[in-house]
């Protein structure tokens, strides 16, 4: 039984779509090698190590400095030790640190999860952290809120097992500014509230200018590939959009905004407003000696005060991973960070959401080993596109039936390719066969695939989980590293991804075997083709990505044997076809209009010939 030409071309489509966007997402698997290369060659140029305690007393003694260098006037309250002094807030989730160096986050850890060498997971940690605003402090003169030591109130435990924290500046008049912290329990989000008694002393126009400078840590073991999948994502007058981060660039909002995040591959920091951002600005640069940092980001938020003699902006943090199960109960379109699709296929987040995801958390509720998850997940999605499997074998069993009168119509018309049109097109319309039966359903597979593509790259529920000879199914496995690079390729070797090629290429040579027509050349190399690109493209995507495709191929490959030598009946499709030529045949619109065209273009050569003549 054979695969009839559209239907070659409806999987070669899928391959061309497919390493489209491929290539797109990943912007080209060469500039990923060069950025690694630049990485790997950063690090080799650096050799001192970094005391990392010397770093922190350094650090802190040039807080100290600063603050004993910032010029307040004397009626202003602060703390007057010139000492940074650190408070914790921590619950299940996270831990945070907080300096009264500017009442804002110093340290924060997501607690239950894990770098790549085993450390815990620090999204912020440095000075060019910060969360902050500028105030007045005289006339024509301003300070920032980082420069100046507040002064820090004990640690609440509320009735509800909530924990909270406030840092308050004043000045001799009693008027004053208070950063507000509060912590529930088993959450990652954080409520951050600034009040203000009489707002117009210490701000102008009544405005504050929030800034927000995240720095992005490396996390995953390959920085390159998780640069690439960091976002700069954002809620803008109710409609979400992300920036790649990539090599850096800027965005300014002139909508009012919900909400920035700073989405890593597995990780989000994000800052919220309840009553919307007025405007803001954001910057993101890649850092030239980024040996372990993905990105800095900067963004200049205007929040607006409300009137009155005590202001307060309700603010929220969120600091944790990019599961989308967590971000949906924020109810503020969070999820939308965790990428299950976008762009042409922004689509196919809906199948993620609403079937891939929820299967899969009842898979791996019930299952220990996540490959086996992947492995069952697999084969219920090829049971459910069985049937247009089949359908489109069925069309290639039909089109095979057929080989021999259209090989008569090519001896009959000969090199008038307009005449031999018209007639196959009628012979396929009497037999019943539709000239699209085999590309339509491989065409329908295309949604399934790019689902899938983008469920594995983002769900963070794979990452650390190892199966067979990979250690985290979130990133690629490797048996081997090479000690050069080989270009579109890269310097080490996944096994995943060579029984995924390997398996592609054993459905191509059976596929071929059983095609009607292989005389085409283009036709007849194509389909080996695109299993080598794959061994190149999917070298650094996930290994969960590689195995379920090596699972998929498998199973294409024994569900296209069974369809093809038990399931179809030649005799029964011989038959069927004598019987629609007995029908009266009635054509679509689409094809009078199609064999109008023909007929037209056919009258047109005759003429053409004539005049020759």
């Amino acid at each position: 039984m054979g695969m009839d030409k559209n239907t070659v071309i409806g999987f070669v489509l899928i391959g061309v779509l497919l390493i489209a966007m491929f290539i797109i997402n990943s912007r080209s698997n060469q500039a990923y090698l060069t950025e690694k290369q630049r990485v790997e060659d950063s690090i080799a140029a650096t050799k001192p190590k970094v005391d990392t305690v010397a770093v922190l007393k350094d650090s802190l003694i040039m807080d100290s400095l600063l603050t004993a260098r910032q010029q307040l006037p004397d009626a202003f309250i602060t703390d007057t030790t010139n000492t940074e002094k650190l408070d914790t807030l921590e619950n299940e989730k996270i831990k945070i640190v907080f300096t009264n160096k500017g009442g804002q986050p110093k340290i924060v850890e997501v607690k239950d999860f894990q770098k790549f060498d085993g450390k815990p997971v620090i999204l912020e940690n440095g000075k060019f952290n910060k969360l902050s605003y500028k105030i007045n402090t005289g006339n024509n003169q301003t300070a920032n809120t980082a420069d100046i030591a507040f002064i820090s109130s004990s640690k609440k435990i509320i009735s509800d097992k909530s924990q909270s924290i406030s840092y308050v500046l004043k000045d001799a008049a009693g008027k004053e500014i208070t950063h507000q912290y509060t912590m529930q329990p088993n959450s990652y989000m954080v409520d951050f509230n600034i009040s203000m008694q009489g707002a117009d002393k210490w701000v102008s126009q009544n405005t504050i200018n929030l800034l927000w400078q995240s720095e992005m840590p490396q996390i995953e073991k390959d920085i390159a590939y998780e640069r690439q999948q960091s976002h700069i994502c954002y809620l803008e007058n109710g409609s979400y959009d992300f920036e790649y981060v990539g090599s850096g660039d800027d965005k300014n909002f002139k909508d009012p905004v919900d909400w920035l995040a700073v989405k890593q591959q597995f990780f989000i920091s994000a800052l919220s407003a309840k009553n919307k951002f007025q405007s803001a600005v954001v910057k993101w640069v890649v850092p030239a000696d980024s040996l372990q940092v993905i990105a800095q980001t900067t963004a200049n938020c205007n929040l607006l005060l409300p009137a009155g003699s005590l202001a307060t902006v309700p603010l929220q943090l969120y600091y944790g991973p990019s599961d989308y199960n967590i971000l949906i109960k924020s109810n503020n379109n969070m999820e939308n960070i965790v990428p299950y699709g976008s762009g042409v296929f922004a689509f196919v987040k809906y199948i993620n959401r609403h079937f891939l995801l929820p299967v899969f958390d009842f898979l791996r509720n019930h299952i220990a080993s996540m490959g086996m998850v992947i492995l069952l997940l697999t084969l219920l999605i090829r049971l459910i596109t069985s049937p247009i499997l089949y359908k489109s074998y069925l069309s290639g069993a039909k089109m095979k039936a057929l080989k021999p009168e259209i090989d008569r119509l090519k001896e009959k018309h000969g090199d008038d390719k307009q005449a031999f049109s018209m007639d196959q097109m009628k012979l396929w319309k009497s037999a019943g066969v539709s000239p699209l039966g085999g590309c339509l359903p491989a065409l329908l597979q295309i949604p399934i695939f790019m689902s899938l593509y983008y469920f594995f790259q983002s769900n963070i529920s794979l990452r650390g989980e190892s199966f067979l000879w990979a250690k985290d199914l979130a990133a690629y496995d490797s048996i081997a590293t090479l000690p050069f690079s080989i270009p579109f390729y890269g310097d080490h070797v996944s096994l995943f991804t060579i029984t995924a090629t390997l398996t592609s290429l054993v459905i191509s040579v059976y596929s071929m075997s059983t095609m009607q027509d292989n005389s085409n050349p283009v036709m007849k190399y194509m389909p080996y083709i695109f299993p080598v690109l794959l061994l190149g493209v999917f070298n650094n995507l996930p290994a969960a990505l590689t195995w379920y495709y090596t699972v998929s191929n498998t199973i294409t490959l024994i569900l296209q044997i069974i369809i093809q030598k038990y399931i179809i009946n030649h005799e029964k499709i011989l038959a069927q076809i004598e019987i629609n030529r007995k029908k009266p045949v009635k054509q679509s619109k689409f094809q009078e209009r199609m064999m109008a065209m023909q007929e037209s273009n056919k009258k047109l050569q005759d003429l053409k010939k004539k005049g020759n003549k």
